[in-house]
């Protein structure tokens, strides 16, 4: 979620000290700066017809933690990294293909 504008986004990748994100309908990136993103809620994610984030992952929570630390401590570096990590590990353990792994 970009706060500026409270539009829904995906992360694709992180290049330089910007975050690349692309509207839910794909198309074309453009660059944000790591602090102006956050986690959509469960409401933001239905309204969109996306899949809710896992609840009671004790990684999601530790992932979501360190990115606002790092977004708040002013390192943009940090703050690209800890925001990368924390979707990241949302792909990987949570995504469509999980329920394989018993997620």
């Amino acid at each position: 979620m970009d706060v500026r504008d409270g539009d829904l986004v995906q992360v694709v990748d992180a290049v330089d000290d910007l975050v690349r994100v692309r509207a839910l309908s794909r198309g074309d990136t453009w660059g944000v700066p790591p602090g102006v993103l956050r986690l959509a809620t469960r409401e933001e994610r239905q309204a969109a017809g996306l899949r809710p984030y896992q609840t009671g992952c004790d990684e999601c929570a530790a992932f979501e933690a360190a990115r606002r630390t790092a977004a708040e401590g002013g390192d943009v570096q940090r703050s690209r990294n800890a925001t990368a990590a924390a979707y990241t590990h949302w792909i990987v353990a949570h995504s469509a293909s999980a329920p394989r792994r018993g997620n």
